[in-house]
């Protein structure tokens, strides 16, 4: 019982120093995307297409050596061609990753990231395949980010990643199975105040 009292002890002492030691940044990020659909089956000649996001970050750097949080609320715009139309999904999209870097020098430090990410769909386009009766984007959708990234002067940042999709990000009302999901690189660039 007393060595659970002191675990106990030593872990509420270690959460208690850690936000003391523990720093947070705030900005700004924005970038580039290239998206790439992925349909479920062959329904449509299909090409990747450019798209942009932008939102307000957070970093939150712990006492490890190396080890940060980030998180952001960004809005997404994604675009994809399918057959000589352009469709456009509109979304919030909150990424967390979890990132591991190393000064390069007073100036610089380069880092890999991994992480979550939910997207929330605020206005999409809803039809854009002639012949399905119905195309619709999934309220929210789940993907996972992985990427690398560079500090520099402890205020820009420059990232740069490929976004997984793991669950549906829509689907064609009529056709038995078709659905779609939307990986993208992403490249972009934070300011941290």
């Amino acid at each position: 019982m007393k060595k659970a009292i002191s675990l106990l002890v030593m872990a509420v002492a270690l959460l208690i120093t850690l936000p003391a030691n523990a720093q947070f940044k705030f900005g700004i990020r924005g970038g580039a995307n290239l998206v790439n659909m992925k349909f479920s089956n062959d329904i449509a000649d299909k090409s990747n297409r450019a798209g942009f996001y932008v939102g307000p970050t957070v970093k939150f750097t712990v006492p490890i050596v190396g080890l940060s949080l980030d998180a952001s609320a960004l809005y997404d715009e994604k675009t994809a061609k399918v057959d000589d139309q352009t469709m456009k999904a509109q979304s919030i999209d909150i990424p967390i990753n979890v990132r591991y870097g190393w000064g390069l020098s007073s100036l610089a430090n380069v880092f890999i990231f991994a992480g979550p990410q939910f997207g929330f769909n605020i206005a999409s386009d809803k039809k854009f395949y002639e012949s399905a009766e119905e195309w619709t984007w999934k309220s929210s959708n789940v993907s996972v980010n992985v990427g690398v990234g560079c500090t520099l002067f402890k205020h820009v940042e420059v990232k740069a990643n490929y976004n997984i999709a793991c669950t549906k990000s829509g689907e064609i009302k009529g056709e038995d199975g078709v659905s779609a999901k939307y990986n993208s690189w992403q490249l972009g660039m934070a300011y941290y105040f």
